[in-house]
């Protein structure tokens, strides 16, 4: 039942993303107006979203030993970067591209994609997980992830921690996690119209996030995507080698079995978006970014079906 229950989680999640493929070839979602999905994610439903499921679903008893499963997703993101370090010295990948090959490697899109995915798949349960997942992903991705990424560029490196990487850890939805957390260790209760009105917007999140994707897939051009080794390298790490180190790291955790599978699955999605924006920022090779997000995103389609068959 509950298998069953996902697949349909699964087919709401591929009818969304088609709504957006649609919409977009009808010219509804132009370059011009696409944009504003993305910011109304990132600057409104899901800060709201946090912060409702956050105060609807724990007190300061159930947190405390929440929080600490954030060791899981460090160490795993930790092994895989190293492995991503390794295998990019191996396949001799020009300067321009190596650190944007490592840090699509070991991040992942855990809550643009992670959330509204887990939430179709496991309910709203699953949340407060995808959210101890994203700190850690937040985190390594604008600090190790970035300076990797700055590596590969014509500018001079970034420094690993600086004002402007721990200015992007604190994006918005970082931010009302934060402040969920302070309410809720604080034991402070919203006032109810607040709660209902966080909870509309926040249910903005899912929607909005796999319509976004139905635009960035009809912009892909598949004809132009070769499989090329370091891509099919990718491939394996982004869809087999990072989750297969969540399972093991966790099986030194006694975590519980939900968090263990929303950790599988946020392991097992495409690489960050901003991947492709930052090797713009710093002169990396975009073109290469803008390919390996793309074709994660794809198969993050195909791979999401098979982890739940697994798991």
């Amino acid at each position: 039942m509950v298998f069953f229950q996902a697949l349909e989680g699964l087919f709401a999640i591929m009818l969304m993303v088609s709504t957006g493929y649609f919409l977009t070839a009808r010219k509804f979602f132009t370059a011009e107006n696409s944009n504003l999905l993305p910011l109304l994610v990132n600057y409104v439903s899901l800060p709201t979203f946090m912060i409702w499921s956050m105060l609807n679903t724990f007190d300061r008893a159930k947190l405390l030993p929440l929080l600490a499963g954030v060791f899981v997703p460090a160490i795993s993101m930790l092994i895989s970067f190293s492995i991503s370090y390794v295998i990019s010295n191996l396949l001799s990948l020009p300067d321009n591209r190596r650190g944007t090959f490592r840090s699509a490697f070991f991040c992942s899109s855990a809550i643009f994609v992670g959330l509204p995915v887990n939430l179709a798949l496991y309910g709203e349960g699953s949340v407060p997980f995808v959210l101890v997942y994203f700190l850690a992903n937040a985190f390594l991705f604008w600090t190790i992830g970035n300076y990797s990424i700055s590596l590969s560029g014509k500018s001079a490196p970034a420094k690993l921690i600086s004002r402007a990487s721990l200015k992007q850890v604190f994006s918005p939805p970082f931010i009302g996690f934060t402040i969920a957390i302070t309410l809720v260790m604080l034991g402070v209760r919203l006032p109810n119209f607040l709660m209902v009105t966080f909870k509309y917007l926040g249910n903005m999140t899912t929607p909005l996030s796999m319509l976004f994707i139905g635009i960035v897939m009809f912009g892909v051009k598949f004809s132009e995507i070769k499989l090329t080794k370091d891509l099919l390298v990718l491939l394996a790490g982004r869809f087999v080698i990072s989750p297969l180190i969540v399972i093991a790291v966790a099986s030194f955790f006694p975590i519980p079995e939900l968090m263990k599978k929303v950790f599988v699955i946020q392991s097992a999605l495409p690489a960050m978006t901003q991947t492709t924006l930052m090797a713009r920022l710093y002169g990396a090779d975009t073109e290469y970014a803008a390919v390996l997000v793309s074709t994660t995103t794809i198969a993050a389609l195909f791979a999401i079906p098979i982890y739940m068959i697994m798991l």
